[in-house]
């Protein structure tokens, strides 16, 4: 793909421009502008943030404009606007989490390392960030690190131990989830890349909760009949028969089909009332509005297109009535009633 990138777009395009197009390549032909949420996370592998270089180079690449960029780049959170740290650590501040204490933690870890929300430490290492929700609320209150479950029914003291561990450069062991890594490893992940670290996947234990229901079936041998681990999965959902749907389907069905033919019906009684009395011509092409404005003009043989007829008074029905249309004769000409040039005109 030849592309002419500008001064700003163009050192990013240096480093960026391979991988950029097999992200856009995943993507049907005529489809690549899907491809820009992970282009920002390409973009933030090699800045850490989303900068007015890289939303140029975004918008190049897929032959949008820069508005057009910015607009995805400033509603989602996990895309940052001004350099981050090495880690990202999130504090769950949301309805349980807070209830089980993580305000709390969010405050003492704050206050320890001397940042607030979105601010990074002066070593460049951490960034506190307090999340509207992290998506385990059986183990709250939850930290993350640049995604990835740190520790569970935190407490500040553990979240500060593990805010220490990474600006000492440790490696510690997350309470689920992969090896830690840095923000920049991780975008490279969002982005649709592969974690190639030696065993990085299989660091983090799964968690009690997450095994709950695994652990239960296998207390009371409950299993799947006729299931088969090694059997394959189909990559196309197979077109479902009569039989194998179910009662409740196919009562669906035959509902659908109803609420279809019962509207069906009802259109042709609409179109039936609507042409009740009037002949039907199949040669007539005519805009049913036009049409219409035909039937109400009994002046004049074809509407008026060019605006300078003048609106005729309308009958009146009773005598209350043709006094107020006397006083109060039609503005045809769009100028507002009582206007001293249309009166003048008028005398």
């Amino acid at each position: 793909m030849d592309i002419e990138f500008s001064p700003a777009a163009a050192p990013l395009a240096e480093k960026l421009l391979a991988p950029a197009l097999e992200i856009i390549a995943r993507y049907p032909e005529g489809r690549s502008r899907s491809a820009l949420l992970p282009l920002l996370h390409l973009v933030q592998t090699e800045q850490g943030h989303v900068s007015p270089d890289g939303v140029a180079f975004c918008a190049e690449v897929l032959g949008i404009n820069k508005a057009q960029v910015g607009a995805v780049a400033t509603f989602y959170t996990m895309y940052k606007r001004r350099p981050t740290g090495e880690y990202l650590v999130s504090v769950c501040t949301n309805t349980l989490c807070n209830m089980m204490g993580g305000q709390e933690v969010y405050d003492r870890l704050t206050d320890h390392l001397g940042v607030g929300n979105q601010e990074t430490t002066a070593d460049g290492k951490i960034t506190v960030e307090h999340a509207e929700c992290l998506a385990a609320c059986d183990y709250a209150p939850v930290v993350t690190v640049n995604y990835d479950f740190a520790v569970d029914e935190a407490t500040p003291e553990s979240a500060i131990a593990l805010a220490e561990s990474l600006r000492k450069g440790e490696n510690p062991v997350l309470s689920r989830g992969a090896r830690v890594c840095s923000l920049k490893e991780m975008q490279h992940q969002l982005a649709g890349f592969a974690d190639e670290r030696d065993g990085a996947v299989g660091d983090g234990p799964a968690g009690a909760s997450t095994l709950r229901g695994v652990t239960l079936a296998q207390q009371h041998a409950i299993a799947v009949p006729n299931f088969n681990l090694d059997a394959p999965i189909n990559k196309t959902k197979p077109a479902p028969s009569e039989e194998n749907r179910g009662k409740v389907a196919t009562a669906a069905d035959k509902v659908t089909g109803a609420v279809k033919a019962a509207a069906g019906a009802v259109a042709d009684k609409v179109t039936e009332h609507r042409n009740a009395g009037r002949p039907t011509d199949a040669g007539d092409a005519k805009d049913p509005e036009v049409r219409t404005a035909e039937a109400r003009n009994p002046t004049a043989s074809t509407p008026d297109t060019t605006g300078t007829a003048k609106a005729s008074a309308p009958a009146a029905s009773n005598a209350a009535e043709a006094e107020g249309v006397a006083q109060n004769p039609p503005a045809g000409d769009a100028k507002p009633a009582g206007d001293s040039v249309r009166n003048e005109e008028q005398k």
